[in-house]
């Protein structure tokens, strides 16, 4: 028996879920890992997600080139997170905003895999920090993140 898809995404959805899909807004048509950061997933209405990227130097070369602060890339080793095969950064100045019907349609249309593996806490703290000191993401999108996590 199948489980239903908003049944799977409910049961799965908390801070630091992976998730693994191609995002429509991203050059890549390669699918990538994205993390949940809000605190309560499953009551927001507005999902937060920071991206990974397996092009560390590039990633890198980008924030220094641009000014941005340092503590907005996050490196992830295959050590603290084994679905990366290899150091992995998470650029925490371009944050995706999702509802979690949007991810129940893209588990229904097979164009979304669960990970069973989560994000470990203090990598989603890190995650959290990036995100609300980077001069790229909006007030708004803070606030929700600051709001969901009570800081």
């Amino acid at each position: 028996m199948d489980i239903p898809a908003h049944v799977h995404i409910l049961a799965t959805i908390r801070a630091g879920a992976i998730y693994y899909f191609q995002e429509e807004k991203l050059t890549s048509s390669e699918p990538h890992y994205f993390v949940v950061l809000n605190k309560n997933p499953r009551t927001e209405e507005v999902l937060i997600l920071v991206c990974a990227s397996s092009q560390v130097e590039k990633r890198s070369h980008i924030v220094q080139k641009l000014g941005f602060k340092t503590e907005t890339l996050v490196f992830v080793s295959p050590d603290e997170c084994s679905l990366f095969s290899k150091t992995t950064v998470i650029d925490c100045n371009t944050v995706f905003e999702k509802t979690s019907q949007s991810l129940i349609n893209k588990l229904q249309q097979e164009k979304l895999k669960i990970c069973t593996e989560t994000m470990p806490v203090a990598i989603v703290e890190k995650l959290i920090k990036g995100v609300l000191i980077s001069s790229q993401v909006s007030e708004k999108t803070k606030r929700l993140l600051t709001d969901s996590h009570g800081s």
